[in-house]
């Protein structure tokens, strides 16, 4: 009888920890809201900057970012990301880009992860391709910026 007492005072003492860690777990991203708006204002900066070819879009990316796009190696660093947008925007085949965010995770301190899907139109408007991505962003000085960008479409190469 003292034993399944015991036993049962130390499940209990087992599921009260496990309990409060959860409830600490979840208390403590009261700041993802604001993150949330943060980076949803960034996207939207995204997409005018994109629309207008501007490749000052760069600097919403870390110093050390890295773009994971599919079928290619990883383009790090503002250097190449902004090769890439210039060579983007030369090509003149994609005049739009969307993102909706689904969901963001972390403790909004240092990094965050978005979580979404994405749309690219060409310059008349037709959507060309759509997919899903996910960002990892990093708090800098200068506000949130995009450390890892990766993406793949929803549909199969052609």
């Amino acid at each position: 009888m003292k034993q399944n007492n015991l036993i049962t005072a130390i499940v209990c003492i087992t599921l009260f920890f496990v309990y409060d860690n959860c409830r600490a777990q979840v208390n403590s991203t009261p700041g993802l809201p604001g993150v949330k708006k943060a980076i949803e204002n960034i996207n939207t900066l995204y997409f005018d900057l994109f629309a207008k070819n501007d490749e000052s879009i760069v600097n919403l990316y870390t110093e050390d970012a890295c773009l994971l796009a599919p079928n290619m190696l990883p383009i790090s660093g503002r250097k190449a990301l902004q090769k890439d947008f210039a060579d983007t925007f030369a090509a003149g085949k994609v005049k739009g880009v969307r993102f909706q965010t689904s969901n963001i995770y972390g403790d909004g301190k240092e990094y965050v992860t978005e979580e979404g899907t994405w749309q690219v139109f060409d310059p008349k408007g037709k959507l060309l391709d759509d997919g899903k991505y996910l960002k990892l962003w990093r708090k800098t000085k200068a506000g949130w910026k995009i450390f890892r960008d990766s993406f793949n479409s929803n549909h199969k190469a052609q």
